[in-house]
């Protein structure tokens, strides 16, 4: 990272890195888990909710991609081991082990609320500190918010219909 651009983060770099491959790994672990899920997933709106978990799994990884970034640009390195995204992960990682639909949509909109948690606590963490990590982490918060919502709508929809 440029010298500047590195002067202009008014908080501790190292912390701000520690806190960012948190979020990469996080991404990484949620990218798995909606791909997964699109491939195991069984029962009812089946089709839809496939869509859906591929559109999210697309934003993960796109998510991860502009963490990895921001982490480069402060002269950090994201996390190049896989195992080692267990031991910084936040929100973890949910194995799509029953497949039924209303099981995965509750395991992903589980994972997005931790999320949506997370997010909240590094913008909060970056307001006035670092404007870039702050609109780069207020851009994902935005697809986080809206994952939810989708999942949620998913959900009630599946409810509904088992109703009938």
């Amino acid at each position: 990272m440029g010298t500047k651009g590195t002067e202009i983060v008014g908080m501790d770099v190292q912390q701000l890195l520690a806190l960012l491959n948190q979020a990469f790994a996080d991404e990484w672990l949620a990218y798995y888990q909606y791909w997964l899920g699109a491939k195991v997933v069984k029962g009812p709106m089946k089709e839809a909710v496939i869509a859906e978990l591929l559109q999210h799994a697309t934003d993960e990884l796109r998510h991860a991609g502009i963490v990895a970034a921001r982490i480069i640009q402060l002269g950090g390195t994201p996390i190049t081991e896989l195992k080692k995204w267990y031991d910084v992960t936040s929100c973890g990682y949910d194995a799509p082990d029953d497949p039924s639909v209303e099981a995965i949509l509750n395991q992903n909109i589980k994972g997005e609320r931790c999320a949506i948690g997370f997010y909240k606590s590094l913008l909060d963490a970056t307001q006035g500190k670092d404007h870039v990590t702050y609109n780069m982490v207020l851009q994902i918060l935005q697809d986080e918010v809206a994952h939810e919502e989708d999942l949620q709508a998913l959900a009630e929809d599946l409810e509904l219909m088992l109703k009938r």
